[in-house]
């Protein structure tokens, strides 16, 4: 995905999440994760082309979280800037994460290392 990436990090050290952290299920196969904030621009859009993606790939889930109201998990990733996404595998391991706006087209390319 277009942004910051830290895809190169080793899998090891890839933070993983749970239904707890997220407040809400894991996708079966991956999780489009979205932290986004209430007067963003850049995370309507994100939304929109997350949610679509996510209708298109069976077994893939798209959660929204709210940066300002999870400031703990916000620290704990390292998320600076909104929209920040991060691409998930089936146990809920990191395995792609972006800052900005992603095309349709790199978010379908980045589910490729999640499932």
């Amino acid at each position: 995905m277009r942004g910051q990436d830290d895809h190169g990090r080793a899998a090891a050290a890839a933070p993983r999440l749970d239904a707890a952290d997220l407040g809400a299920e894991l996708g079966a196969r991956a999780t489009l994760v979205q932290f986004s904030s209430a007067f963003c621009a850049p995370c309507r859009a994100t939304r929109r082309v997350l949610g679509e993606v996510a209708g298109l790939v069976p077994g893939v889930a798209h959660v929204e979280i709210d940066a300002e109201g999870h400031l703990e998990l916000v620290r704990a990733l390292d998320v600076v800037k909104t929209p920040t996404v991060l691409v998930l595998d089936a146990d809920g391991r990191v395995v792609r994460r972006a800052v900005g706006q992603p095309r349709r087209a790199d978010v379908i390319a980045a589910l490729g290392e999640a499932v």
